[in-house]
């Protein structure tokens, strides 16, 4: 991570899952509705009192904790013309200086007490869609890459409202969360990309296994 700008935490928000409803009458089970919090305990499973609905795409070990940067949030305000609260992405931390283009898979960051590992980047959902009411908002998310990431815990702690965060080691790979997007999304057949993702250790196994199976039949041909 390149910036040395200090980073804000500007919204810090937990939520177990709950009913929503959206469109017509219709309604989903999902923890996209956070609250906005004081402090919790973050364990290697997530944060205490949050949780996901859908637990085959979402949750885990390499997906305890979701973060999205709030400088995208003016983006979608002025693209979809009216205010975003956060965390309208169901983001836990909604954060200023941690962009994707400068935040790698692999990076580690001090939360309050606890230490993170950035480990891939979010894979938006049609809930986004859903709950913004805004059906082009999950594609934009996908074209530009600004979609957010998510961390595994390596060392469990609190983690209050004003709690710093702090960047302790950056990956020698300097493997950027926007390049990953672009190759997972965008750039399928790119060979040179997916080995290069692939070589960071730390990826999540969510993203592992789609791109070795990528990979396998790219250069089976």
């Amino acid at each position: 991570m390149s910036s040395s700008k200090a980073i804000e935490l500007n919204n810090f928000s937990i939520g177990l899952p709950k009913k929503m409803m959206y469109g017509n009458g219709k309604e989903i089970n999902t923890g996209i509705s956070k609250q906005t919090i004081e402090e919790a305990f973050l364990t290697k499973n997530g944060f205490q009192g949050d949780g996901v609905g859908d637990l085959k795409n979402h949750g885990g070990l390499d997906r305890a904790v979701c973060i999205y940067p709030y400088e995208h949030y003016f983006l979608w305000e002025k693209e979809l013309g009216n205010p975003l609260p956060p965390p309208t992405f169901g983001e836990n931390l909604t954060v200023t200086n941690m962009l994707e283009k400068d935040v790698c898979v692999g990076d580690i960051f001090q939360l309050g007490e606890s230490i993170i590992q950035v480990t891939q980047g979010r894979i938006p959902c049609s809930t986004i869609t859903k709950r913004t009411n805004h059906p082009s908002l999950l594609k934009r998310m996908v074209q530009t890459g600004f979609t957010g990431y998510l961390c595994r815990v390596l060392e469990e702690g609190i983690v209050r409202k004003d709690s710093k965060t702090i960047l302790l080691e950056s990956h020698p790979n300097k493997v950027s969360i926007l390049y990953g997007n672009e190759i997972y999304f965008h750039k399928q057949k790119d060979i040179e990309g997916i080995k290069r993702l692939l070589a960071v250790e730390e990826l999540a196994d969510e993203w592992k296994e789609p791109l070795v199976n990528r990979l396998n039949k790219l250069t089976a041909l």
